[in-house]
């Protein structure tokens, strides 16, 4: 849900592309320090693989947890179609977390013991955020979903290669965008007084989404020494708080896009 595909929507949030610097019009800078290397040297750090296993268990179980939501809302569609809309990302994001969950294997990690930090805050996160209908749950997938993954993407420009290279590939579009504008879109028109409502829901999502992800990074030393700069070519204080600022920028077109106020 990263990509709008709707002709008549505004351009493309910044934070959708922020690691790659795809949309700007200038060209991205060359990899240095970790970004530059492959895994198999980077990982040689201790702190930075325990980082990026605690990153990727995160994102599996983003991704396990985006699947059973998914499959959970089609329930509230209103036709057959909706529902097979719904079913085909669900399949799509558990193909994704099948893909995270082999990679841990791969590089030595049992995925379950690196997912299970994460499990409460973000059931915790889906638990405050339950949609009461079908149309708050298409403002979910595509909002709070986004945020979600113009974090990851903002961490991905600071990985090694190959982890990098998973990340963007797991965080591609699984339709949500262009289905959730066009039926988000055709709900206001069809009743203005939805806007009001879903306007507020959505900042209500924002701010939960955002407080989660701190909470998170809080929480797991090696990863949050990794963001405000204690390993190479990490984040520092004053860009934790751009990055964030790039969030909520991206999250105002995204809104602008479904037809709702920031």
């Amino acid at each position: 849900m990263r990509s709008m595909e709707t002709p008549d929507t505004p351009e493309t949030p910044a934070g959708d592309h922020a690691a790659s610097g795809e949309g700007s019009g200038e060209k991205a800078p060359e990899p240095t320090g970790i970004a530059a290397q492959n895994w198999d040297t980077a990982a040689a750090d201790p702190q930075y693989r325990a980082a990026v296993v605690d990153l990727l268990g995160a994102l599996a179980y983003g991704e396990l947890a985006a699947f059973e939501r998914l499959a959970e809302d089609a329930k509230l569609a209103p036709t057959i179609e909706d529902k097979a809309e719904l079913a085909k990302m669900a399949s799509a994001e558990f193909h994704h977390f099948e893909r995270l969950r082999g990679r841990l294997s791969a590089v030595g990690e049992e995925p379950t013991a690196a997912m299970e930090p994460f499990a409460a805050a973000l059931d915790g996160f889906h638990r405050q955020t339950a949609p009461s209908d079908w149309l708050e749950g298409l403002v979910k997938a595509y909002v709070g979903d986004s945020i979600a993954s113009d974090f990851y993407r903002e961490v991905a420009a600071r990985l090694d290669s190959d982890t990098r290279d998973l990340v963007l590939q797991v965080l591609d579009d699984t339709g949500h965008a262009s289905f959730a504008i066009e039926k988000v879109r055709a709900a206001i028109e069809a009743d203005p007084r939805v806007g009001g409502r879903l306007a507020l829901w959505a900042r209500r999502l924002m701010g939960e989404a955002l407080s989660q992800a701190q909470r998170v990074v809080a929480d797991r030393d090696a990863l949050s020494t990794m963001l405000v700069g204690g390993l190479a070519d990490g984040f520092d204080l004053a860009e934790v708080g751009r990055m964030f600022s790039r969030i909520t920028e991206a999250h105002t077109k995204r809104m602008a896009a479904l037809g709702l106020a920031a």
